[in-house]
């Protein structure tokens, strides 16, 4: 921790001094709250955050976001179930307690999580049993990003950036203190969850935050068999083949695994969250400091048979012992604005420290364990809008090491630093908006244990025109250059890696990932009805794939890292429109429709790609009630990469309601959702697990928010 806080303490000392003496005489004046509109899908010009991070542009085609009720009622232990129901987001959902969202078929490092702007500092992107370090109780609401600001975040954010704005450091001085909780109960896997936090005023324009989150889940319940039709009838034939043999115990066992149903082994999760906020707020400026442990321990469900780091034999079902991870992570957030006057509005400064371990455990044992630390800064001068034109420009910092130990340790120990220079420029005039974004990263990887040590030189770029020919209409083109660094794993992995349940052989000699992708997107915003539609297409000339060698090591088939041209093209399209209105509410029909296709050129189709998915529903508004129903169908996806088995189609019926029994603007609020009602087997193409971890079955969930 030790080479973080000199850099931490040094940034500070930059803030104070700028904001004062100067400042110093405008503290006893409150400054007042910037506001935050609530946007939705499609809702783009919506979108604006108090401070930070920059997301007030106008041309983040394709965003969302989710907050107040609607994240209320979505939160899930990880943020890839809490998004997955966003158009063009699915979720990795490896297990309740990992899940990494997934957008436009992207994952892993292709795309960003983060906190106000900062990374999540974990190993989450390295495996997709990692569970992502993020909070969601503890957030004001999500965005989900692109177009040309995505450069801000990072050259790599190919499919782009997912930004949670939290309210750990206070944004502002509350006249008293207050206190707002949540808790909740989800009835498919007994989840649990409480959250709540104080805010209160100090004196001398000095807030605190104090929160805590406690989250705890059982076996997850599912609707019909837990492993799909393909695994079933593998094990099945084993079974046959045991009993062929003389070995009626073992082919009772794999029967018996084939036939389960109800619940998925192991799915069992726990988490709790304890954190603490300071922030000095005046007029000309602010500076606040966090601090957050986060501690989960969850259940890793492994393909029934399958080996954990010992080859054929030894597997969980095999060997009776469960596997699970523990992990927690201590982090410290600095976040400091400079406000200025004439060409430039403001100077933004946030960085953060994280000290990150896990340890897999087989039954009590410890099997491998990750372990590092690292450090994420960025600083960002915003220009003032001066006849239309505004800009924001900047430098990035990040630095990670990773050391693995143990029987499953696939890639040696790494580090990683990427510096960062960007700037995001707009220009409006008239009906025409241009924007234009460059970044030049420098990415440098190191592992001892493999003599490895490389950089990376890498330009990315963005184009963005909007024509808005009403007030009420508006349509736009955008281009992207993206480039990413090889990550670790792809570079330097050589062994097994359970979570693939496969043998990975990364290349050292690979070169930057580059892409080339194009926007087309309509906007339409009317009294009563409201409408998005968004075409896209990515293509790579390199694109970094894990490939099929057709040979076996260790019992697990060989899976080599190869760079291959790819084509990624889809759509994402919401509308909705009042149907009636009448005193005190009304009627909302609305619907959405989101797709990707992917191939990697003379091989096939991509690995993990959701599939085409259909969403209408109905809303009706009454005074302080709201009640929802709506249907959503995902077709079947059968274009799967080798090894992947076909997904079947299904269709889910949600229903939810909340009520302020205390007024819109009341202290209280109550949520009732009932998700996939008639308990539908379904599975996610995005999904490593998806043949033994189906969705959840029937789940409802009552949830009530207080604040007072």
């Amino acid at each position: 921790m030790s080479k973080a806080i000199a850099p931490i303490s040094c940034i500070a000392a930059i803030v104070l001094l700028g904001v004062s003496p100067a400042t110093a005489a405008m503290a006893n004046e409150s400054p007042s709250e910037e506001a935050h509109t609530g946007a939705h899908a499609g809702d783009a010009d919506e979108l604006l955050v108090v401070g930070h991070p920059p997301t007030d542009f106008g041309l983040l085609a394709g965003s969302a976001t989710i907050e107040g009720d609607a994240l209320a009622a979505s939160l899930r232990g990880q943020i890839g179930e809490t998004l997955s129901r966003l158009p063009g987001v699915s979720a990795t959902g490896f297990a309740p307690g990992a899940s990494r969202p997934v957008l436009r078929g992207f994952d892993g490092d292709r795309i960003r999580v983060l906190t106000d702007g900062i990374g999540t500092i974990d190993a989450s992107s390295v495996s997709a049993d990692h569970a992502v370090v993020l909070d969601a109780l503890t957030v004001d609401h999500i965005d989900v990003l692109h177009g040309p600001a995505v450069l801000l975040f990072g050259g790599q954010a190919i499919g782009g950036a997912v930004n949670a704005i939290d309210k750990r450091i206070p944004r502002r001085i509350p006249e008293s203190p207050s206190l707002d909780a949540i808790g909740s109960f989800g009835s498919a896997a007994n989840e649990r969850s409480l959250a709540a936090a104080i805010n209160a005023p100090l004196g001398g324009n000095v807030a605190i935050q104090i929160d805590a989150q406690y989250r705890k889940s059982d076996d997850l319940k599912v609707g019909g068999f837990v492993n799909s039709e393909r695994l079933r009838a593998e094990l099945l034939a084993d079974a046959a083949g045991h009993r062929a043999e003389g070995e009626p115990e073992e082919a009772d066992e794999l029967e018996g695994i084939a036939g389960q149903r109800g619940r998925v082994p192991n799915t069992a999760a726990r988490s709790y969250t304890l954190g603490a906020g300071l922030a000095w707020i005046g007029s000309g400026g602010s500076l606040g400091l966090s601090v957050q442990h986060y501690d989960t321990l969850y259940g890793v469900p492994l393909r029934p048979g399958a080996g954990h780091g010992h080859g054929e034999a030894g597997g969980e079902e095999e060997s009776g012992e469960s596997v699970s991870i523990d992990l927690r992570q201590t982090r410290i957030d600095l976040r400091g604005e400079v406000k200025l006057g004439g060409m430039f509005e403001s100077l933004q400064l946030r960085g953060a420290y994280g000290d990150y371990r896990h340890v897999e455990l087989e039954g009590d044992a410890v099997g491998t364990t990750f372990s590092g630390d690292g450090f994420d800064t960025r600083l960002d001068l915003v220009q003032a809008d001066r006849n239309g034109w505004r800009g924001r420009s900047g430098l990035q910092y990040f630095t990670r090491d990773l050391a693995l130990v143990g029987t499953e340790a696939f890639v040696p120990d790494n580090s990683i630093d990427r510096f960062g220079i960007f700037t995001l420029q707009s220009l409006k005039s008239g009906p025409f908006e241009f924007e234009a974004a460059v970044r030049f990263e420098r990415v440098t990887v190191k592992s001892a244990p493999a003599a490895f040590n490389h950089s990376f030189d890498l330009w990315s770029g963005a184009l963005g025109l909007s024509y808005a020919p009403g007030d009420d209409i508006k349509v736009g083109l955008n281009y992207i250059r993206g480039a990413r660094a090889p990550a670790p794993e792809e570079l330097l992995s050589n062994g097994i890696h359970a979570a693939t349940q496969s043998y990975e052989l990364g290349d050292s000699s690979f070169r930057s990932e580059t892409s080339d992708g194009l926007e087309a997107w309509l906007r339409y915003k009317g009294p009563r009805a409201s409408f998005s539609l968004t075409g896209y297409m990515t293509r790579f000339s390199n694109f970094i794939a894990a490939l099929p060698t057709g040979e076996e090591k260790e019992g697990f088939p060989v899976f080599a890292y190869a760079q291959v041209p790819a084509r990624f093209h889809g759509i994402e399209a919401s509308g909705s429109v009042e149907a009636a209105r009448w005193s005190g509410g009304g009627l909302t029909l609305d619907a959405a429709l989101d797709h990707t296709h992917a191939k990697l050129v003379d091989i096939g189709p991509a690995p993990r790609i959701p599939s085409l998915r259909l969403r209408g529903g109905a809303e009706i508004r009454k005074g302080s009630l709201r009640l929802r129903g709506e249907v959503e169908w995902n077709a079947a996806q059968n274009r799967v990469a080798a090894f992947e088995a076909p997904v079947p189609a299904f269709t889910l019926v949600n229903f939810s309601a909340d009520w302020h029994p205390l007024g819109e603007d009341g202290p209280l609020t109550l949520l009732l959702a009932a998700n996939n009602l008639f308990d539908v087997n379904g599975r996610r193409a995005a999904s490593f697990t998806r043949d033994f971890v189906p969705i959840a079955g029937r789940d409802v969930r009552v949830t009530a928010k207080l604040a007072f």
